[in-house]
Parts: structure tokens; sequence; C-alpha cells
């Protein structure tokens, strides 16, 4: 460990001779550094520095307001030489200039300089031949914790060798002015592929770091004939894969954390020639109206020291967390290793996924519970990305609300959709995977009409498909839709399986499925003309 001199700030942590200094990625530290601190290390720091407070088990607790998610808003890619051409430039994908960039991260060196600072290094990407070295730099003990956590964490023996791919520079405590930065606020997230740094700033939300890096391997890994995907995975206990695709509050994290079967990762996952491979090295669960009962695994973790929750109400005296609180916000959020998990496959990998599973809630209590999709189909549904939002989760949201995202993804997706959902079909048809579009969402009616589908009936159609127990049912066509519903399912009342039958309306419900098939419809436009005849005409008629 390095002496603090009047001259020379403490540099504390691992020091291998190897290591890359900070002043690579054009830093100069005025005040101490923290290098790759263990998680008590974290926590004292982060409670002196009164970043946060201790919940009753041990939990760190920390307020990001007024971020409370993602700033899709304020979030750029630098338009350059190297990557210009192969980005799919838009709303997603917006440019900013080589000149802004550099004027943006000269004003967060300045800032970080004058900042105590921790640096973590660790790995994004469980496959020793695809993966990223990565280094976060901040100003805040538990940002650095969470990083600890969500990525995969390196060996001391590494970490002596260690050499960074990416770095993240975070200045959470920044705003900068828009009118000089190119920004469209004070807030900005900006990656630059050609300088592989990224660079985030004015908002406290932990998401963005991990976020960021997705997006790098997103872009990345496809040139190296891996599929990158925004979704879950888990093992069963015969060593069969299988992939949860879904948006947020669709149950992506809870279907996957099957107390029955392993979880290799619950977000960000690799398809590569030998298989599947996670992101990360930890997860990080929604805990709004989180129970010991309803998910035992995730709630356990959450009660351990190590985890941190944001955005939880805590009781003033005993410090005990309200999980059905959503005060500050819905998105509460735990982050913690994935070990936490007793179940948890390490290292995060798997086989050819077997079956895949799309997720969607619906909140028009038209899509059936369980269907199987075609070829054709699984293309149409994951070049939609579909879900929907009921009314009261977001300002002016009176009724439900369809929203579309390309691959389930596309907020973390550099290039254009139809690349990914190319590389997806491939992969299909070369490992005979089993489809299958779930609806946690809606039946008997529509958000205030119907009723949220069970999650003891969702969990037992998933286990079904899972072990194979649905390649001889009988299914039915949905008129509309056209996805094939299983007739029966064990363990499931045969009368929710078909939509239609569970409202009391039938003319209601025909009224909802046409209008959600014009949705559908409407936003398939974007995609025909890259697409096949079959892929096309396998959505609603």
């Amino acid at each position: 460990m390095a002496t603090k001199t009047a001259a020379t700030p403490a540099v504390i942590g691992y020091e291998a001779g190897s290591r890359a200094a900070l002043d690579v990625h054009g830093l100069d530290p005025h005040q101490d550094v923290h290098w790759n601190l263990s998680p008590a290390q974290l926590y004292e720091k982060a409670l002196a520095r009164g970043e946060g407070r201790l919940a009753h088990m041990g939990g760190f607790t920390a307020v990001t307001s007024p971020h409370t998610g993602r700033s899709p808003n304020d979030k750029f890619t630098v338009k350059e030489s190297l990557t210009g051409a192969s980005i799919n430039w838009g709303a997603v994908n917006v440019p900013m200039s080589e000149e802004h960039f550099y004027s943006l991260r000269e004003k967060v060196l300045t800032y970080l300089n004058d900042q105590e600072l921790f640096v973590c290094d660790a790995r994004g990407g469980a496959h020793p031949q695809h993966g990223l070295s990565v280094r976060v730099v901040t100003h805040n003990a538990w940002h650095n914790l969470f990083a600890y956590n969500m990525f995969l964490r390196p060996t001391p023996e590494d970490l002596a060798a260690f050499q960074p791919d990416f770095t993240v520079l975070h200045a959470p405590g920044l705003l900068v002015d828009p009118e000089s930065h190119g920004t469209n606020s004070g807030t900005f997230i900006v990656v630059n592929f050609q300088e592989r740094q990224v660079v985030i700033g004015g908002s406290n939300y932990a998401g963005e770091i991990k976020k960021s890096i997705f997006s790098v391997l997103n872009y990345m890994l496809p040139d190296q004939g891996v599929l990158p995907m925004h979704c879950s995975a888990n093992l069963g206990p015969d060593g069969d894969t299988a992939l949860f695709f879904g948006l947020s509050g669709t149950g992506k994290t809870t279907l996957s954390a099957d107390p029955e079967r392993g979880l290799i990762g619950d977000d960000e996952h690799g398809w590569a020639d030998d298989g599947i491979f996670n992101f990360e090295g930890g997860c990080y669960a929604k805990t709004i109206r989180l129970s010991a009962k309803g998910e035992p695994e995730i709630y356990q973790a959450t009660q351990m020291f190590g985890t941190i929750l944001e955005n939880v109400i805590l009781d003033e005296d005993s410090r005990e967390i309200d999980f059905d609180n959503g005060e500050i916000t819905e998105n509460t959020r735990a982050s913690y290793p994935i070990h936490y998990i007793p179940n948890a496959v390490i290292p995060g990998r798997g086989g050819h996924p077997e079956n895949v599973v799309f997720l969607t809630a619906d909140a028009f209590g038209v899509l059936p519970p369980i269907s199987r999709l075609s070829p054709e189909q699984a293309m149409y549904h994951f070049l939609s990305g579909y879900t929907a939002k009921v009314a009261g989760t977001e300002r002016g949201v009176t009724e439900p609300k369809a929203t579309f995202s390309a691959c389930f993804g596309a907020p973390f997706l550099p290039r254009a959709p139809s690349e990914y959902a190319t590389m997806l079909g491939e992969r299909l048809r070369e490992h005979g995977s089993t489809v299958w579009l779930v609806n946690t969402g809606w039946s008997g009616g529509g958000y205030r009409v119907g009723s949220r589908m069970k999650l003891s009936y969702t969990r037992a159609m998933v286990s079904a498909a899972l072990a194979g127990e649905l390649e001889d049912v009988p299914t039915a066509a949905d008129p509309v839709f056209g996805l094939h519903i299983p007739a029966e399912i064990p363990g499931v009342p045969s009368e929710v399986l078909n939509p239609r039958d569970t409202w009391a309306d039938g003319a209601a419900y025909d009224a909802a499925a046409a209008k959600l098939a014009v949705m559908f419809r409407d936003n398939f436009k974007q995609f025909e003309a890259q697409v096949s005849e079959g892929v096309k005409n396998a959505g609603p008629g």
C-alpha cells in the first residue's frame, strides 16, 4: 500500500506492477484512489461518506432521485469513422459529434480529478473468448460496489495482469450545460467505440453503468459470430437450457429464478457456437411488492450483506424494508452477486437452448397465457417485442398502452434489429429450439376489468413447456393472431387457456383483439422490407 504524502494522494488496494494507471484514461487524481476494495471496505466508505443507509438485515440502501430509472433521452453514441456506417442511427442510437464528446470528456476528467475515486476492474462476459475487461472509475463508493456486484469478478491473479478493454468514467455528481456539450439536459450517457470509453454524468441511477457496457457488447459480439440477447437463462436438472425474453414487468427475472432449475443469469446473454453465456456476475431485480412467498430466492438475496437496494422505503426505527411502498418509484431494485441465488450456475454458461420463451404482459387481456410459435411467428414476435404498460404507471397513461421494443431490448441494440433477428432465426433452425409466447398479463378482460394471470398458473405452464410435457398436446389456432394454444396443461384450469373464453362479453374481446392486431401490424411495417413473406405474414390477420 502506498504511503500518502502532501504531494501524492494515497492509492489503496491492488497495486500490481502491470496494472494500467489512471493516467492512460486521462486522469490525474488529486485525492485518494481506492482500487478494487472489498464489499466490506466499500460499505465502510459509503456509510462514512453519507451515501446511504443500512437495512435491518445488512443490505445497503441508496436513493437515486430524481433519476430512478434509465434516461433514454440522455444516451448518445459518438459518430466516428470506426462505427459510423454500422450503427442503426435514430431515436435509440442518437449520434454525438467527436467535438462534443471530447469537450464533455474533458469536463468529466476535470471533475473526477478533484474527487476521491473508486476503481473496479471487472469483466463482462462469462465466455473466455467473447467478452470485455471493464474498468469502472467513479466518485461514489456504493456505485463501485454496484459494479462489483453486477460484473464478473476477476481473481487476484487476474487483477495483477488486468488491462481494460473498455472504461467507464462515472461522474453522477456532475451536471453539464446542454448547449455547450450537445446533450439534451445536464445528464449524459455517452459511448465512444473508437476511444473504448463510456462517460456518464448527472444521474445516480446505477443501472446506467451496466447497461452502457451491454450496449458495447451488443455492438461488438455479432462481429465475433455471437448473438447478444436481452434475456434471462436457466438450466434444467437434465442440463437443458431455456431462455426468457421480456421487457420490464413481464416476469423475466421472476420466472428464470426457478428453484427447480439453475440460474445462468437474469438479464443479458450471448449465444455462441458452443452455447449460452451470461454477460454478468450479478442480478438487478425489481423489488416492488416483493415477498418471501412469491419469490423466495430473490427475497432472500435482498436480506444479505453486500446487496444494494435502490429507492426502497425503510422503517425509521427498525430499518426493515417496505417492499410494497412505491413512494419514491415503482422501479425499486436490488443488486446482488449471482451466487446469492442458491441455485446459481457458476460459471454462467449453458448449452444451446431447447426452449425459448417470449414474455409479454398484455394489459388488453387478449393474448393467450401460453402458445407455441412457428419459426416464422418466432421471428415476427421477436422483432415486435410487445408488452403493454398499464394505467397509472406513467403520467398521462389512462388506459393500457402498447409498447413495442424490437428484439425485446431496442434501447440497448446499436445495430439494426434485423441483424439480431437474422442471427436468432439461424440459431433456432440450427438447434431446433422450441419457441413459446407467454402472457403474464391480464385474463378475462383488460386492465381494470379482468385480473392478472396467477403466477402459479404461469409457473405451471412454463414448467410443463420446459419439461416437454406439451409436445404431444393438441393445439387450437387463435383466430386473430394465429397462435397455437395448447388444449390442456397439468395444474392449469382449461378454461383460462383460450383468452376469449375468459371474457364475459365475447364481442368486447373481439373488439379488443382487433384493436391490438392493428397495433401489431402498424408497428411491423418498419420491418416488412427486411423479412421474408413467411415472417411478414406470421402476424395477426
